[in-house]
């Protein structure tokens, strides 16, 4: 159990010591991973960005997903999508999540392009992993800049997704799978939903402490 998500960065970043000091991008997920990421960023003195991913929701049921597409259009979707949904529905969502996503690169990150990530060691952060989904997508978009090191790194998965994790990434450092894992705020003795004024906050106050 972790306290919250300041508390799930601090010993995410412990788990990462090997990468303090060497200039690594650590690539939060928003909006819940941007404080776990914050905090990773600032205890292994590395730089810190956000990567937009964002779920394909069901349309009967928003909180589960058949996949998930990453702010350059990067899309992740299951298998058995097409099981499930009509070919032009899943067009659709695609759509208006890529719309969503530029959305929140516009508020959350002012518009402003990625960092150079091409032959970086790039840490992607999320405050857990689900289904995998939103980190699949941000993996891809990493991949296809050409990241020299890709390191998943979350404070809990479900052990089957954390072994995926394990093979699309080059390192993946999950700090619990618990094995009957169903939600990522089970973990968290404080949970609530991040809204955008939080996220913005957070980047500000990094971008203020980078400066001093």
């Amino acid at each position: 159990m972790f306290r919250d998500r300041d508390d799930a960065g601090r010993r995410l970043a412990e788990a990462l010591e090997k990468y303090r000091g060497k200039g690594v991008l650590v690539l939060a997920i928003p909006r819940g991973g941007v404080r776990v990421g914050a905090r990773v960023a600032e205890e292994l003195g590395a730089d810190l960005s956000m990567v937009v991913a964002r779920k394909l929701p069901f349309p009967d049921s928003p909180e589960a997903g058949f996949g998930a597409v990453a702010e350059d259009g990067s899309a992740f979707i299951f298998d058995q999508a097409e099981e499930w949904l009509k070919p032009k529905e899943i067009k659709k969502i695609i759509r208006q999540q890529k719309k969503e996503a530029e959305r929140r690169v516009k508020a959350l990150r002012n518009s402003r392009p990625l960092p150079v990530i091409n032959g970086r060691t790039v840490i992607l952060v999320d405050d857990g992993i689900a289904m995998g989904s939103t980190m699949r997508s941000a993996i891809m978009l990493c991949r296809k800049r050409k990241a020299g090191r890709l390191v998943v790194a979350a404070p809990v998965a479900g052990s089957e997704v954390a072994r995926q994790m394990r093979v699309l990434a080059d390192e993946a450092v999950i700090l619990e799978e618990p094995p009957f894992f169903r939600a990522v705020a089970e973990v968290y003795a404080n949970w609530y939903d991040v809204p955008d004024d939080e996220v913005i906050d957070i980047m500000k106050n990094w971008e203020k402490n980078r400066k001093r």
